[in-house]
């Protein structure tokens, strides 16, 4: 073969020098590609908020708390599920110390209900720490005096320990009690909402029946504001 024959055509090497040469990446693939690892990179790199103890600061429901963290607690106007002059719904619940509590426990006394957002925290413990003080008064009365929470039965027996309680508390876990009496409903904290306790109290007559319902309870003078309307009754 003759040396003219054997040389290519410069169609032949074009096309041999385009297939030897790898394919341009797209710029815009390899752009979007090196922003997404960077956002993944910064995004690993920023620390998470616990949501674990965001989901507790919110459902702490004690307005002391929440001032102290710098936020604010405002209450919406629960359901009043009870009035004055109605019944007094019937509950059976568990106690510190053992046993349960029943309304029926208390037939033809006077009895004062004092709901309470959580055990230990500020303002519950004030509010608490005001019913023992009148324990006395309120026994010369003839009335008899419980405190309520959500709190577990361990938590109370806590509570009553550190501070020397002395009036009988009941744990309310199931909400069963609190909602019947009108204190449990929708808080707001933060600029969100969601539901909790409100500090509630209820004096019951000898009859059976509410003679009277405070409600968004101001926990300074409250207990000898209770105990002078007790000893009217």
């Amino acid at each position: 073969m003759s040396k003219k024959s054997r040389k290519k055509s410069p169609k032949t090497l074009l096309g041999q020098k385009a297939a030897a040469k790898p394919p341009a990446k797209s710029k815009t693939r390899v752009g979007r590609g090196r922003r997404a690892a960077a956002s993944k990179a910064l995004e690993d790199a920023t620390p998470k908020p616990s949501h674990k103890g965001a989901s507790k600061m919110l459902r702490s429901p004690d307005a002391a708390r929440a001032k102290a963290a710098g936020g604010k607690t405002s209450a919406a106007a629960p359901v009043e599920s009870i009035k004055v002059g109605d019944k007094a719904p019937a509950f059976r619940l568990p106690r510190d110390g053992g046993g349960s509590v029943a309304l029926s426990d208390f037939s033809g006394k006077k009895l004062v209900l004092f709901f309470y957002p959580k055990a230990d925290t500020p303002g519950c413990t004030r509010e608490a720490v005001d019913f023992t003080r009148l324990a006395g008064d309120f026994a010369a009365s003839q009335t008899i005096v419980l405190g309520i929470s959500a709190d577990s039965v361990k938590r109370q027996e806590t509570f009553r320990d550190k501070h020397k309680l002395e009036v009988p508390l009941i744990s309310d876990e199931r909400h069963q009690m609190l909602t019947a009496y009108g204190a449990w409903g929708e808080k707001s904290m933060y600029g969100r909402t969601f539901e909790g306790i409100l500090r509630t109290t209820a004096l019951i007559g000898a009859d059976g029946r509410v003679a009277r319902i405070w409600r968004r309870v101001k926990v300074d003078g409250h207990a000898e504001q209770v105990l002078e309307a007790a000893r009217s009754l």
